[in-house]
């Protein structure tokens, strides 16, 4: 039986959610030169793929925390993605803005969440993890009890393993890079000659073609 994590990367290269384009790579907002691009807001465009990773996203949630009381999304990305694992386990959703609203109620926070309440974050993507733990503050500042974190995919950065665990914040993904890339030589999405460039872009991508 095929594992989540080996489907969702599938998933992620077949729709085109994930590029890959070692011997072309993108520019990242950051300056980064990457072989790789990640946009999993793609995965609400496709039924079949939207349906399972919400269904993966409830599972893992229920398996690790049976007692959480409300599901949080990260604006903008995941908005979507926590409405429907929320609805999936009959859950309140909230979601957390990037920035408080400028005017009305000046909002970090959208929903109805009561401090003490136990909440799981949903996430699309992990980077290095830093807008993705503001939101976690932003609930811990609402005097919730933030149980940990789960994504789609993460590109399995150091920095962002550092970053979760000085938080002090637990993650969890349905796939992640090194699935991702053994997936893509299985498929023949690469070649085998662009597989060490994909591994080597991991270990340093604040230095990667510089």
């Amino acid at each position: 039986m095929q594992s989540t994590a080996k489907q969702i990367a599938e998933y992620l290269l077949q729709i085109k959610a994930i590029k890959l384009e070692p011997t072309n790579p993108f520019t990242w907002a950051s300056g980064w030169k990457s072989p790789i691009y990640c946009d999993n807001r793609k995965t609400l465009s496709y039924p079949k793929v939207r349906i399972d990773i919400k269904k993966a996203f409830a599972k893992a949630v229920l398996a690790k925390y049976p007692d959480v009381e409300v599901i949080a999304g990260v604006a903008t990305g995941a908005i979507a993605l926590g409405a429907l694992v929320a609805d999936e386990l009959n859950l309140p959703m909230v979601y957390i803005r990037s920035s408080a609203k400028a005017h009305g109620m000046t909002n970090l926070i959208e929903g109805d969440l009561k401090a003490g309440q136990k909440v799981v974050v949903i996430e699309d993507l992990i980077s290095t993890g830093g807008s993705s733990l503001k939101a976690v503050q932003a609930l811990r500042e609402a005097d919730c009890d933030v149980m940990g974190m789960f994504a789609i995919f993460t590109y399995g950065f150091q920095k962002a393993e550092d970053n979760f665990t000085d938080a002090k914040c637990e993650l969890e993904t349905l796939s992640d890079y090194n699935t991702m890339i053994d997936c893509a030589q299985e498929i023949g999405y690469v070649k085998e000659e662009d597989v060490a460039q994909l591994k080597e872009w991991r270990k340093d991508p604040a230095n990667w073609r510089k």
